[in-house]
C-alpha cells in the first residue's frame, strides 16, 4: 500500500489517515504459518512544526503452537509503531528516520518488518508451562508421566551398570 504524503510534508498541522488490510498468510515462522487472517492496519501521518511522524496501529490474529508443550494457541495481538519521516537523509547516523524523497511511502514492507520484529521470541501457553516429557512425549501440564526422571550423568553410566548387576 502506497501512502502519498506530499500534502503532509508541505503543510504544517496537516494529518492524513490510511486504513487497509495487510495479508501476511504466506509468512512462515518456525515451521508454521501463524497469520490466518489479514492484519488490520491504520497509519496516521502528521506534520507538527515541520516534523512528520508516522503512527501505525496493527491488529491481527496470531496462531501457533506453544514452544514447550505444542498446544495450539490463537491470540489477538495489537501493536503500535512510531516512525519519523524525512525527504532526505544528511548523515551516516540516520537510522531513526525513514527517507521518502518522492513523498511516497510503501507501507506493506514497513508494517511487516515492524510486526515481525515485535513478535515474542518464545510463544508459551502460560508462564509456568511444564512442556513435554523428554522420554515419552506426554504433556506434563496434564499430569506427571511414569517415566524415570532421574538424570544420570553419561560419564557415570558405567558405574550404574555395576550397581544394577
Amino acid at each position: 500500500m502506497i501512502f502519498d504524503l506530499k500534502d503532509v510534508f508541505e503543510g504544517d498541522g496537516v494529518s492524513r489517515v490510511l486504513s487497509f488490510e495487510l495479508d501476511l498468510h504466506d509468512i512462515q515462522l518456525d515451521g508454521s504459518y501463524p497469520f490466518s487472517s489479514p492484519a488490520k492496519v491504520t497509519a496516521t501521518a502528521s506534520n507538527k512544526t515541520g516534523i512528520v511522524k508516522l503512527l501505525i496501529d496493527a491488529d491481527f490474529k496470531y496462531s501457533r503452537p506453544c514452544d514447550r508443550c505444542m498446544k495450539s494457541l490463537s491470540e489477538e495481538m495489537s501493536y503500535s509503531f512510531e516512525h519519523r519521516l524525512v525527504t532526505s537523509l544528511c548523515g551516516e547516523d540516520d537510522g531513526d528516520y525513514i527517507e521518502t524523497p518522492d513523498y511516497h511511502l510503501e507501507l506493506d514492507e514497513l508494517v511487516t518488518s515492524d510486526i515481525l520484529l515485535e513478535l515474542p521470541t518464545k510463544f508459551l501457553c502460560s508462564e509456568d508451562c511444564k512442556g513435554l516429557c523428554m522420554k515419552c512425549g506426554k504433556n506434563l501440564n496434564d499430569g506427571n508421566c511414569s517415566c524415570d526422571t532421574r538424570a544420570v550423568d553419561p560419564r557415570l553410566e558405567v558405574l550404574k551398570q555395576l550397581i544394577d548387576n
